[in-house]
């Protein structure tokens, strides 16, 4: 990849050049990027990356060529002409004697929601881990690619692209008859994917530390610590609102790991979440001042480059976390399966 702002260019933009690469898929070259524009997940993929571009560049600088953000995100120049024009309507660049320049840095509410810059293929895959986490099925319950293909209004082409997706987190195994054993979120299961998750999470710390205080990850992260403190003081009410807290804290801190598999994993530990919230709502405002509590904790240290104090913070946070979750199980396996109905 070639790109010129090398100094200023925030790590963040080549993992979005990664996941766009792995998104993308079938759609380069067949033109499909550009049918939809504003409304398109490729869009809305490719302004979201701009976006993080613009967040590491400081205010005047030119913007990278259309050929360059074209090779950088892996889309067409039809694409990245369309999003320029939304980033200067949405006044973050202007036109100045033929070059675009940064006008202003980007605000969180300037991006797309995550959910609306993923795939279709992406979005099935996902709407199935949210439908086996709500309870639909069993330990023991034989899938069928026909089947789920039903289920979720797509081909048995994407389902069977995308199972063994799941097989490497040993939620389902393949069989000989062309089906697959759901094994189920079993305690054996959340003690295993939590450590690898303590794993990554430290490993993703390591490289949040090493970003200048300037980058992008940097800034969402003193936003975040600020919205930490504000939800404590109001957490009788609005204990709610930490869900969306924690899922951006943990994938601030993962997404600054140049690393697909990273951020992979940290998809189902997502899903893990809400099936923790779902299945275990007894004294959840006391959990969440434990867990914004600790959150700050991890977050200072993370903002002072404490090693030591990173790695303690962190575990004692994913310790209690894995806690929630072995209890939200054991409440879910009191609980009669569900009739096989299909999802939302």
């Amino acid at each position: 990849m070639r790109f010129i702002y090398k100094k200023q260019t925030d790590p963040q933009c080549f993992i979005l050049f990664i996941l766009c690469n792995k998104q993308e898929g079938a759609d380069m070259g067949t033109g499909r990027e550009e049918f939809g524009m504003k409304g398109n997940a490729v869009y809305k993929r490719s302004y979201n990356g701009c976006l993080a571009m613009c967040g590491s560049l400081p205010l005047g600088a030119e913007m990278p060529s259309e050929n360059e953000l074209s090779q950088a995100l892996a889309v067409s120049r039809t694409t990245i002409r369309t999003v320029m024009a939304g980033l200067e309507t949405a006044g973050i660049l202007r036109r100045e004697e033929g070059a675009r320049r940064l006008a202003r840095h980007p605000e969180p509410d300037d991006a797309f929601p995550d959910m609306q810059t993923v795939s279709t293929s992406a979005t099935v895959e996902r709407r199935f881990l949210e439908w086996i986490l709500d309870g639909h099925i069993g330990p023991g319950h034989l899938l069928t690619a026909a089947e789920l293909a039903r289920q979720f209004g797509t081909s048995t082409t994407i389902i069977r692209e995308h199972l063994p997706h799941f097989q490497h987190f040993g939620l389902i195994e393949r069989r000989p008859n062309s089906a697959w054993l759901f094994k189920g979120v079993t305690p054996a299961f959340a003690n295993e994917i939590y450590e690898v998750r303590e794993m990554f999470e430290l490993r993703a710390a390591r490289s949040f530390i090493e970003l200048p205080e300037e980058s992008a990850p940097w800034r969402r992260m003193r936003t975040i610590e600020a919205e930490h403190r504000a939800l404590l003081e109001s957490v009788d009410t609005d204990y709610g609102r930490f869900p969306d807290l924690d899922e951006r804290l943990h994938r601030t801190v993962h997404e600054t790991a140049d690393n697909r598999f990273i951020k992979d994993f940290y998809d189902i530990i997502s899903m893990l979440f809400h099936y923790n919230a779902q299945w275990d709502a007894e004294d959840e405002k006391q959990r969440t001042f434990t867990a914004l509590t600790e959150h700050l904790a991890y977050i200072e240290a993370l903002l002072r480059r404490d090693v030591r104090a990173i790695d303690r913070a962190c575990r004692q946070h994913l310790k209690t976390a894995r806690s929630n979750l072995l209890r939200s199980i054991d409440l879910r396996m009191k609980v009669p399966v569900g009739p096989d109905a299909s999802p939302a």
